[in-house]
């Protein structure tokens, strides 16, 4: 919820009010305003009429519990999905998206073939935060780790996603750790330097899924526009910045971007970074959509990452989350 239009509810009260709902909202997480028993009756009375807190959302879990996926819907009535996942550490992470639908349209991803939907605003995109956290606060739990990896490209609305993220880091709302947030992109190139300039610290991952134009342009179309080349450009100027670690995000398709040449191919580009060594490479199981592919086999996945790992490149085969229940990277889609 947006507490910036409080003014007027809260013109007649004493000024540590507004501090109050504050903490009601980004720290104790409450659903229900009778609930914050620090604030006077009719003050409660208003705020239930005009701000209400309710989320309107459908939860799905899985069988263990360790995955919930949310199924949103928006106030205009269209919907978004997010997913809060949790490791065998106990550590939860939500995963949130930027926009309804996405305009890239990989051909792999449910999301991107579901189509565009529209931006999210930044209230939108924190919501998903504040339902995730009310449902950790009844387990006595937190979130931990933030990533931008729901639906969407987050760089391509990002005067939005940064209100968000301000949000998110603000330490009088929830006072997340920059470290603890990442940004996934395709390869927005203006996305990817602004992000340097202006978040050095939060964690940048960047869908390569192959190494080679004239399949990532089958991929998606966007490399016509933001090609390797480009690609490369913009994280050199962000290690140069940052000096920080940058996540290539590789999905496996079997046959298409598995193959010993695609490996040496990926393996030649990062070899071509100066700062190499700030490269990792998460090799993701693909998850099956209505796309015609399929998944990479274990032991293709593993060839592939000993290849990199022989040639000096830090590899993981990254655990899917979420496939019970529709959750996992590439199935979230709008309706």
């Amino acid at each position: 919820m947006n507490l910036k239009n409080l003014s007027t509810i809260l013109e007649k009260e004493p000024r540590f009010r507004f501090k109050q709902i504050q903490d009601a909202v980004y720290k104790q997480f409450v659903d229900n305003w009778g609930d914050v028993s620090n604030l006077p009756k009719n003050l409660v009375a208003n705020l239930k009429e005009n701000y209400p807190l309710k989320i309107n959302a459908e939860i799905m879990s899985d069988n263990g519990g360790n995955t919930k996926k949310a199924i949103i819907r928006l106030n205009d009535g269209e919907q978004i999905e997010a997913v809060l996942m949790r490791n065998k550490q106990g550590k939860n992470t939500a995963c949130i998206s930027s926009q309804a639908g996405c305009p890239i349209g990989c051909v792999f991803c449910a999301t991107g073939q579901s189509g565009f939907k529209r931006n999210l605003q930044a209230e939108e995109i924190i919501n998903q935060i504040l339902l995730f956290a009310r449902i950790l606060k009844k387990e006595d739990a937190k979130i931990d780790r933030i990533v931008f990896m729901g639906m969407g490209e987050p760089f391509l609305n990002w005067e939005e996603a940064k209100k968000a993220i301000e949000t998110l880091l603000d330490k009088d709302k929830f006072g997340f750790g920059s470290r603890h947030i990442s940004i996934s992109t395709i390869g927005v190139t203006e996305g990817i330097r602004a992000l340097a300039k202006e978040f050095p610290q939060i964690n940048l991952a960047v869908s390569i899924h192959s190494a080679n134009n004239q399949k990532r342009e089958e991929l998606a179309g966007i490399n016509e526009r933001y090609n390797l080349n480009r690609i490369k450009k913009a994280i050199e100027y962000y290690l140069s910045i940052t000096n920080r670690k940058v996540f290539f995000e590789y999905v496996m398709l079997d046959n298409f971007n598995d193959q010993g040449e695609d490996a040496r191919e990926l393996a030649r580009y990062i070899q071509s970074f100066d700062k190499r060594h700030l490269i990792h490479v998460n090799l993701i199981a693909y998850n099956k959509t209505l796309a015609e592919f399929k998944a990479s086999s274990g032991e293709t996945q593993e060839k592939f990452k000993d290849f990199l790992e022989k040639n000096h490149i830090s590899t993981t085969i990254r655990k899917s989350f979420g496939g019970e229940v529709v959750g996992a990277c590439g199935q979230l889609k709008s309706f």
